[in-house]
């Protein structure tokens, strides 16, 4: 197998387990999503700790907390994912999974537009038709719902600004995973204290649940993190969609969520800016492939 299947293969992987935890999160209904939030944090803790252990670079960590920069990012970073979990887990417990699945749909749209609005990138004309149809979908469901979409909302925009700030922490995934769940441990910690156990102490079964929170959420960070660097940008940008598709298939066909003529718009909306956005992406990745290839040729001649 190549490095680049083997890429695709863990990042699809990835992919999978993200849109399939709805279902393990669901089983845990009974345990209220602070408590799981808190348990999710400590056992993911002690899991990237134990890898950064096993690679003999825990004293990398220290260097997450060194200066003021980094430390306000790695704040702000720890606060959107921990915003972003626990509407997630939310909204899977109280029965609006579908909405989750439509934030993840649009999520990576907004970062493109966050991209240009924070860091001054380019946009194509696709990627602007991607983002128009993006918020058209959002207003569509605004009108038939009678109100805001918030759960997509909140779950694309604190995803969105977490990949702001992790654009701008010089650290490797794992590294600084770690430090985030580092700074939120303290809370974490004390819920589980001030409620008994937050849950753990319930049944042998949820407390295996909880625990395996940590590798549910290390694992497939970790298979993304060897993904992204075997596969191709444009190719990891269309495989992440698989994440919120397993979501919005297991909200309808598992959990049974209602699914109305205004979801139905709406989603047809983003289907159509995935489909576009996509096919931008990968037409870039190709353009930059054969400059690539014909800078190489150049190269060769001139030498």
């Amino acid at each position: 197998m190549t490095e680049a299947a083997k890429g695709i293969l863990a990042m699809v992987s990835a992919c999978v387990v993200w849109g399939l935890s709805g279902i393990y999160y669901n089983a845990l209904s009974h345990v209220p999503p602070e408590q799981v939030l808190s348990h999710r944090a400590l056992w993911s803790f002690l899991f990237f700790a134990g890898v950064l252990l096993f690679q003999g670079r825990i004293g990398a960590l220290g260097a997450a907390f060194s200066g003021r920069r980094n430390i306000m990012f790695l704040v702000l970073a720890t606060a959107m994912i921990s915003l972003n979990w626990f509407v997630f887990i939310s909204s899977v417990q109280t029965g609006y999974a579908t909405e989750a699945s439509l934030g993840y749909y649009i999520f990576p749209l907004l970062s493109v537009l966050l991209g240009r609005l924070v860091f001054g990138e380019q946009l194509t004309r696709a990627q602007v038709a991607a983002v128009g149809l993006a918020a058209l979908a959002v207003a569509v469901l605004s009108f038939g719902l009678g109100a805001a979409p918030l759960i997509p909302l909140v779950l694309a925009i604190s995803f969105a600004l977490y990949g702001v700030a992790k654009k701008q922490i010089p650290l490797g995934p794992v590294v600084s995973v770690t430090a985030e769940v580092l700074l939120i441990l303290p809370v974490a910690l004390a819920v589980i204290w001030l409620t008994g156990g937050a849950g753990f102490l319930d049944s042998t079964t949820t407390a295996v649940m909880l625990a395996f929170s940590g590798i549910l959420t290390g694992l497939p960070l970790i298979l993304f993190s060897y993904a992204a660097k075997r596969v191709r940008l444009g190719t990891v940008g269309v495989l992440q969609y698989l994440n919120p598709t397993l979501q919005f298939l297991v909200a309808v066909l598992v959990f049974a969520e209602p699914f109305t003529p205004w979801h139905g718009a709406a989603f047809a909306l983003i289907w159509s800016a995935v489909a576009v956005f996509s096919f931008s992406a990968l037409r870039q990745e190709r353009a930059s492939r054969r400059a690539a290839i014909a800078a190489t040729g150049v190269s060769a001649q001139i030498r």
